[in-house]
């Protein structure tokens, strides 16, 4: 492999890390979202607990399961797309090896295909939770509406 050929090489696996960069910067800003929102249902619930509000507790519980497994997708997703960051930058080194060492050029070959794979598992699970969080925000919303009639029967007048 000529020098001109290996640096028409390194395109396509650094197009993909500077990709792969952008998509985890977006997954980082989903989790921080997720993780303040698990935040202020546990607070949430800790408060009712303390006012003896047990139903209302309960249902924050089975919010905070449900945020709890959307943040589970988030750190698959950010899981397998670091992965795959990880081996387009192992694949640019092979490439590099194979002035010297030209059977390289099998390993950083499927050292890349992997690597996309993992990118895909990643960005799989990234569309799954954006589909499960679209619907959340239709059950938090029956979530306060729930606990508002317990307020109302109960006559805490919150």
């Amino acid at each position: 492999m000529t020098q001109l050929e290996l640096f028409q090489a390194f395109v396509a696996p650094a197009i993909f890390i500077s990709a792969t960069g952008l998509l985890i910067l977006s997954i980082n800003a989903r989790l921080m979202g997720i993780v303040t929102r698990l935040r202020l249902f546990h607070k949430e619930k800790h408060l009712a607990t303390l006012a003896g509000k047990k139903q209302e507790a309960l249902i924050l519980q089975a919010q905070i399961e449900s945020i709890q497994h959307r943040a589970g997708k988030i750190k698959n997703a950010f899981f397998y797309l670091l992965l795959g960051g990880i081996g387009t930058m192992i694949t640019c080194l092979l490439l590099g090896l194979t002035l010297y060492a030209p059977q390289a050029l099998i390993i950083a070959v499927l050292v890349f295909v992997l690597s996309v794979l993992s990118m895909l598992v990643g960005m799989v699970f990234y569309i799954s939770e954006v589909a499960i969080g679209l619907s959340s925000e239709k059950e938090e919303e029956q979530l306060y509406e729930l606990i508002d009639a317990i307020s109302e029967l109960s006559g805490d007048g919150r």
